[in-house]
């Protein structure tokens, strides 16, 4: 049976149970019922039952289902081919089949890094083995930007690059967080020749993400979506990733350095160090395991009802995984992801809602929830590459992993000021009492972390909204990433304030309502990064 044949058969069941369901609700007032209806469809996509919604997996298939269902029931057409709310997403997936190996050598001597101590091993999606033996360069954070280039004076072209994790700091926030992106360093690698790449954690990132972390989850699936012949799509992929290495680990790999790994993290910080060759040869073996997966986005579709900008389509997007049953913790291995990112399913489903109940939108409206997001933003990447609608997408607004345990009273709009969309978000916010603050996490790169960020990369102006530091926000936030983010403890036991949901939800249709219904068609700002880096071509 095909992955759409399933689909639409446990769709039709859960449109049944939702109809039931709803028939014998209650009618409480109009902001109760909001938050009424979000903590409903939170409630059922956090449950043990969807064993936290993996790519691929068949709790994944009945969150699907069951959003289908409620896409249906407000009237919300079905936006993929053939009539169906399933576009199919075709991934590889990939792990770590074992530690592999990491072996440094110098002046005659082999050093055999410890994993778990030292090291993660990497992943490489293109083959079951791979091996690298050449010598490093470091290049310090590994950045190529105007008036930053950390190649300078450096030949890499046969060797492995050795990058320290993160980006400057004087880069502007949205910027670093592109710089600092794995995947764009690699990328930068790759075009000058390197073999290889290995991630070098800073004493900050450790601080704010334990290596621990990686260790416990070393055997995560990973994935990205397959071409129609079949290979992996690997950005950076002739230069793979060879792992990560600990602070303990950099110790041994800056052994004989000019500096000690100490002094060359404070050097490069400062903005005062540049790369070097490194004393030791590596040579790594690593084994991985790769598997076809077969997985969907849900996509709905609103039909514009100008005569000329139903056209134009604005593309609201959540993502609908979260990271599965992993290793246990306190004796818990689902993670049911109720605010990564159920919550933010629900308020998309709350914003459809309202559309559906409303003024029809003159432009056309996709509503996209999507698979994999937590394995690198892959069924959004597929969606971007390969739309469902032949007609331009010209405005994406996401909504992913709103802190919902606090009345907030400010929000962040990743990316708004970038582009139009900036005076709609404000006067959104505005209208619900909230007000608009910079970005207070810069070192945590969060725009390049959700699913808008592969709409940009296709030209689209976009937006991500996260609920904002004011009003107890930032403990509420910190306590959320320390203690409950990609943990089983991220489920219905934490105190989740569905009035904060409605508004939220409230604000995110009065951004798209006002994009929708403009004469004038969202644009890039002139000049900005991001609107020059990913310029359509002509």
């Amino acid at each position: 049976m095909s992955l759409s044949t399933k689909l639409a058969r446990m769709f039709v069941g859960a449109a049944a149970v939702a109809v039931i369901a709803g028939s014998a609700s209650a009618a409480p007032a109009a902001d109760a019922r909001s938050a009424e209806r979000i903590k409903a469809h939170v409630t059922f996509l956090a449950d043990d039952l969807l064993q936290g919604r993996e790519a691929g997996s068949p709790g994944f298939d009945i969150a699907a289902a069951y959003v289908a269902s409620q896409l249906a029931q407000l009237g919300v057409k079905p936006g993929a081919a053939g009539g169906s709310y399933f576009q199919p997403v075709p991934m590889k997936g990939f792990r770590a089949a074992d530690q592999g190996k990491l072996v440094l050598s110098h002046d005659g001597k082999a050093t055999a890094l410890v994993f778990g101590e030292d090291y993660v091993p990497g992943r490489d999606p293109r083959a079951n083995a791979t091996h690298v033996s050449a010598p490093m360069v470091f290049v310090g954070y590994g950045v190529v930007a105007d008036g930053l280039d950390a190649y300078a004076g450096l030949d890499v072209k046969g060797k492995v690059v050795v990058a320290l994790s993160g980006a400057p700091a004087s880069l502007q926030t949205e910027e670093r967080a592109y710089y600092a992106s794995g995947r764009t360093k690699r990328q930068a690698a790759e075009a000058r020749g390197a073999v290889g790449f290995i991630t070098v954690n800073t004493p900050a990132d450790q601080a704010r993400r334990p290596f621990d972390g990686s260790v416990r989850n070393w055997q995560n699936w990973g994935m990205t979506w397959r071409d129609a012949s079949g290979q992996p799509h690997t950005p950076g992929g002739s230069t793979p990733d060879l792992g990560t290495i600990s602070i303990d680990g950099a110790a041994k790999l800056f052994a004989g350095a000019p500096s000690s790994f100490a002094e060359v993290v404070k050097a490069v910080e400062a903005g005062g160090a540049k790369g070097f060759v490194l004393p030791s040869t590596i040579d790594v073996t690593l084994n991985t395991e790769t598997k076809d997966v077969e997985s969907a986005n849900v996509v709905g579709v609103i039909e514009g009802s100008d005569p000329k900008l139903k056209n134009d389509v604005i593309v609201l997007s959540a993502h609908l995984d979260h990271v599965g049953v992993t290793a246990p913790v306190k004796g818990d291995s689902i993670n049911n992801g109720a605010l990564d990112n159920a919550s933010g399913v629900a308020t998309t489903l709350e914003v459809a809602r309202a559309f559906a109940e409303g003024k029809p939108p003159r432009r056309t409206l996709i509503f996209l929830l999507n698979t994999a997001e937590e394995k690198g933003l892959i069924g959004s990447d597929y969606f971007a590459r390969n739309p469902t609608t032949t007609r331009p997408i010209v405005a994406n607004v996401n909504l992913d992993m709103p802190v919902l345990t606090y009345d907030f009273t400010d929000v962040v709009a990743f990316g708004a000021e970038r582009s139009t969309l900036g005076p709609a978000v404000k006067r959104a916010a505005a209208r619900q009492g909230v007000t608009l603050s910079a970005d207070p996490m810069p070192q945590e790169g969060l725009f390049t972390r959700s699913d808008h960020f592969r709409f940009v990369e296709q030209g689209v102006p976009s937006v991500f909204l996260m609920t904002g530091f004011a009003n107890g926000g930032e403990e509420a936030f910190t306590s959320f990433l320390k203690e409950h983010y990609h943990k089983p403890s991220d489920d219905l036991t934490q105190p989740i304030n569905y009035a904060a949901g409605a508004k939220f939800a409230a604000i995110n249709y009065e951004i798209t309502r006002e994009l929708a219904d403009a004469d004038k068609t969202p644009s890039w700002n002139k000049g900005d990064f991001f609107g020059t880096l990913f310029a359509k071509k002509p």
